[in-house]
């Protein structure tokens, strides 16, 4: 499970003259055979239990955390005070204090699923070109080993290793470093597999819902448009491409309307949406969030904003 792409900005510039577009997928008929909630039975699954007791007045906890879908964007942010990292911040003050957070990022891509287990996770400097201070932070959140084998547990029969190789890469950290900024929360990042069609990972996010009961917060890091390409590097940009504009209010009309059966054939949506995802890695995190909404639920955008014309800011939460 070490190995991943596109796992920071300065790959993405190594790999600007590759045709991502055109790259296929596996798309495993078995693998999706074995989410299918009526495809098969199984025992009930005990529900997750903190491996690690936290302070500081939260012993009561709601009944259900929301899920939230974070647009991280340039790794900068890390040690930014501007209007995103501030309204990062501000989430977490309002969102009851989870005991645990699994996280999906867009950096964690790779073929197969898998889940760190360190009771100490690395913070991951997945990234190359930018100031030595970014390189020197450090988020020394704990792991969970408890809830790595609990999503296990809930994904079975899908196989998902046990990862004491990988930690806590930027697309996490470097959003969680403000929305807890004591990193006294417990973090488990799951990985995305590559190998899978969008379809699959919404159905993961379905399975995992049942953690929100428990205490747990789902977060989702990515951006919902996501086009290095066409990025403002050092440069100007006044305003977002209108491209960018127009896929990402498509988008926000369909979550609110709960049609997600075209945001997860996204392809089909025509040249903005190929403009906006012209690869998954980056996308596919928000159908984990989609996936994972109750019943009833209303989808709200807490951060709105795009940066450098086409990286769109946008969280989704639902809950």
């Amino acid at each position: 499970m070490q190995g991943y792409r596109f796992a920071s900005f300065a790959i993405y510039l190594l790999d600007l003259g590759e045709d991502r577009d055109s790259c296929s997928w596996q798309r495993s008929s078995a693998a999706m055979q074995v989410l299918n909630p009526h495809g098969f039975s199984r025992p009930p699954l005990p529900k997750y239990s903190p491996a690690y007791n936290q302070d500081g007045g939260n012993a009561h906890m709601p009944g259900v955390l929301p899920a939230i879908f974070f647009g991280h964007g340039n790794p900068m942010n890390a040690l930014a005070n501007n209007t995103y990292t501030t309204a990062w911040r501000r989430i977490g003050t309002l969102t009851p204090k989870p005991k645990a957070i699994l996280a999906i990022s867009a950096h964690w891509y790779v073929p197969g699923t898998g889940v760190t287990i360190s009771t100490s996770p690395k913070t991951i400097h997945d990234f190359g070109g930018f100031p030595r201070e970014l390189y020197l932070v450090q988020y020394p959140a704990p792991g969970d080993p408890n809830l790595a084998r609990r999503v296990q547990q809930m994904l079975t029969p899908v196989p998902v290793s046990l990862d004491d190789s990988w930690g806590l890469d930027h697309g996490t950290w470097s959003v969680l470093k403000h929305v807890y900024p004591d990193a006294d929360v417990p973090v488990v990042q799951l990985s995305i597999d590559e190998t899978q069609p969008a379809s699959f990972h919404f159905e993961i996010g379905k399975r995992l819902a049942p953690l929100r009961e428990e205490g747990v917060l789902i977060v989702g890091s990515g951006n919902i448009v996501h086009n290095l390409h066409t990025y403002a590097w050092g440069r100007h940009m006044p305003d977002p491409y209108d491209w960018a504009i127009r896929f990402e209010k498509e988008a926000r009309e369909m979550m609110v309307a709960g049609e997600y059966k075209p945001l997860i054939a996204y392809e089909n949506l025509g040249p903005e949406a190929l403009l906006s995802i012209p690869t998954p890695d980056h996308y596919l995190p928000l159908l984990y969030v989609l996936g994972a909404r109750q019943r009833g639920e209303i989808t709200t955008f807490p951060i709105e904003g795009v940066d450098g014309g086409s990286i769109s800011m946008l969280a989704v939460q639902v809950g």
